[in-house]
């Protein structure tokens, strides 16, 4: 049998929350087709209720939860499976297939969380050098990868970009993030010229479409979610990096090397759109764990 065969969910808000976390949360394919498994196994509890997975209510979840146990996974293996369900609900709410999120006031598994991916400075340059700037696309490619490491914007932030969401004279983009709360973010003089030099040079000749968005496929259309994911990874590939990197890896970037060099928990975490300030410390632990590897590898008598 093919490797995650049995794992592709049936319902439509199954197969595109597992688009959602391949493009814009960046998992890895074995967790992917876990958390393929955990969404087909609610779909098969929901069925044999005679029921869709968004229909299912409180009482129904947590009977469930309670049968995941019986069915004998282990502990850990059952909070993933909660915690990717959790995530399920809480997307059909962002994307306005559901009201309220039916979990919310479950009790949170425990977590297993995993420090977030980045690339060094050095990966980084190398990746935004990969473009070949000669031709309108390479000078699209080159004016996104700039724009996604210089702000650290979500995918869906970055394709609904507008040329109007940008002053070029202060170097500030505004962006409507989660739950449509608009937040102002910085764009370095960098990305700023790579920009200005695609919309000046390049955007004219991506098909006749009137299209408002800033960035644009070959017909002149909005780019899809996958479209960017697409043009991130055929960089990453070509710079060594494609196992990898995702556009969330470049948010994860952005982030981390802020951090590291000095920047405030608090303003990271306005320009990252947090409303939490607990999600934006996971990057504390990721600078610590750096500054470990570093005195292991370099100290003499670590």
């Amino acid at each position: 049998m093919e490797r995650g065969a049995g794992c592709r969910p049936g319902s439509r808000i199954g197969r595109e929350y597992l688009d959602h976390l391949r493009v814009e949360r960046g998992l890895a394919a074995n967790s992917l087709e876990a958390y393929g498994r955990d969404v087909v196994k609610l779909e098969r509890f929901a069925a044999g209720r005679g029921r869709e997975p968004l229909a299912l209510v409180q009482a129904d979840i947590s009977e469930w939860m309670m049968a995941l146990r019986q069915e004998g996974l282990s502990a850990r293996s059952a909070a993933r499976a909660v915690h990717a369900i959790r995530g399920l609900f809480r997307f059909a709410v962002r994307e306005g297939r559901l009201d309220a999120d039916p979990m919310e006031n479950l009790r949170a598994p425990r977590a297993f969380p995993a420090l977030p991916r980045f690339l060094s400075a050095t990966q980084v340059e190398a990746l935004l050098q990969a473009p070949d700037v000669a031709t309108p696309l390479g000078l699209r490619d080159r004016a996104i990868l700039e724009t996604l490491y210089a702000t650290g914007l979500r995918v869906s932030e970055l394709i609904a970009l507008r040329a109007s969401n940008i002053d070029f004279e202060l170097g500030l983009v505004t962006t409507l993030g989660k739950g449509r709360k608009e937040r102002i973010v910085p764009l370095g003089s960098e990305a700023r010229a790579w920009v200005k030099r695609y919309a000046a040079e390049a955007r004219g000749g991506f098909g006749r479409s009137q299209a408002p968005e800033l960035f644009l496929g070959r017909r002149g259309r909005r780019l899809s979610r996958m479209g960017l994911w697409g043009i991130v990874r055929r960089h990453a590939v070509r710079t060594g990096v494609g196992s990898i990197l995702t556009p969330h890896v470049l948010r994860h970037s952005f982030a981390t090397h802020l951090l590291e060099r000095g920047a405030d928990l608090r303003a990271l975490q306005a320009m990252l759109g947090h409303a939490d300030i607990s999600t934006t410390q996971i990057y504390t632990h990721v600078t610590r764990e750096r500054l470990r590897q570093v005195y292991e590898q370099f100290h003499p008598r670590a």
